[in-house]
């Protein structure tokens, strides 16, 4: 269970502030326990220093991030002018610096390379996009290709991000302080649907030119498991020709068109950005990264988009219209999933 906002404020975060300190002073430490137990891992065994190094760089990332949000907080009147535009672009100044560090530490540390096939714009399409918001529709594949997407929706593309999060993701304190200071939504781990779509709705309806809603429609990472649940849902549902084309999605779980038909409506000025993306995929827990992360890391996107008035507009359309992009992107993954060649010397 989720702890009271007060206690997040007053235990964690001052908890990451020590652990910060605290491992960066023990952390000749820290170094020689990594060693000894990368020697229990097959070759490469360089990838415990690096998961260490990024882990100092991250909880130094995080304690910067909170230091600037109680700046933030006290120059906002402590907390009384939060809402205001001001504070608000100062945040998403903020949240870009710390993802950019992020970023620009996981390319050096872990080799990390981004390939993103987007088609340019023309000058007339890019100004034309910079006056409508976006509906950016994401497969979900751990929180590392998540991050990335963030990342480039705010230094790439100059756009505001607003995301339905789960609520446990509060339990980082400074994505709690700050995303909790945006239009952004965290539901409970079992919400019903109906309180989701509610606040999709809420976060499309209030989007300006300069907003991107980003949705996740599978609801959450792909599992052969959680793919026969879903088709068996759909089937149970009387949903039959949407099982049939679940069954073809290998790299996917089938899309819940409910959450995206709610925000188009809530927003139908918004042009709706389908992104395919893979390289992180299999890097889910912690355990998975300790066991599986390779020496270098390629993750490969491409994008595409459909202006508003391409936008299919009544639901047994739009729900066709989902499905057709996500067997075009699940097709992409089975094309560009990168090959893992696990063997006893790797």
């Amino acid at each position: 269970m989720l702890p009271p906002r007060i206690v997040r404020r007053l235990i964690f975060a001052p908890l990451v502030l020590v652990l910060t300190l605290a491992v960066i002073i023990t952390l000749p430490i820290w170094l020689l326990l990594v060693f000894l137990a990368s020697l229990r891992l097959p070759p490469p065994r360089r990838r415990g220093m690096r998961l260490l190094s990024f882990l100092v760089v991250w909880l130094a990332l995080e304690s910067g991030m909170l230091l600037a949000c109680l700046g933030l907080w006290m120059a906002g009147g402590f907390g009384g002018r939060l809402d205001s535009a001001d504070h608000r672009e100062r945040h998403y100044a903020l949240i870009r610096w710390f993802l950019s560090r992020v970023y620009g530490a996981a390319v050096r540390i872990f080799q990390l390379s981004l390939d993103i096939d987007e088609p340019l714009p023309t000058e007339d399409e890019l100004s034309r996009r910079l006056t409508r918001p976006v509906i950016v529709l994401s497969r979900h594949a751990g929180p590392g290709d998540s991050f990335l997407l963030v990342h480039h929706l705010l230094s790439r593309y100059a756009r505001r991000p607003r995301i339905v999060m789960k609520a446990a993701l509060q339990f980082d304190p400074s994505l709690d302080v700050v995303i909790n200071r945006l239009p952004n939504a965290f539901v409970p781990r079992k919400a019903a649907e109906s309180g989701i779509i509610a606040e999709i709705r809420r976060l499309a309806a209030g989007m300006g030119p300069s907003d991107a809603l980003v949705i996740f429609p599978e609801g959450g990472n792909f599992t052969p498991l959680r793919r026969r649940r879903a088709i068996r849902r759909l089937q149970e549902r009387g949903l039959y020709e949407e099982a049939d084309r679940a069954r073809g999605l290998h790299n996917l779980l089938p899309p819940r068109p409910n959450g995206t038909i709610a925000a188009i409506e809530a927003c139908p000025s918004a042009d709706v950005v389908f992104v395919a993306h893979t390289g992180l995929d299999d890097l889910i827990t912690i355990g998975d990264v300790w066991r599986r992360l390779p020496s270098q890391a390629t993750i490969r996107a491409k994008w595409w988009r459909y202006t508003a008035d391409e936008v299919p507009r009544t639901r047994d359309e739009q729900i066709d219209w989902l499905f057709a992009q996500w067997e075009a992107i699940d097709t992409w993954i089975a094309e560009n999933r990168p090959v893992r060649h696990l063997t006893t010397t790797e």
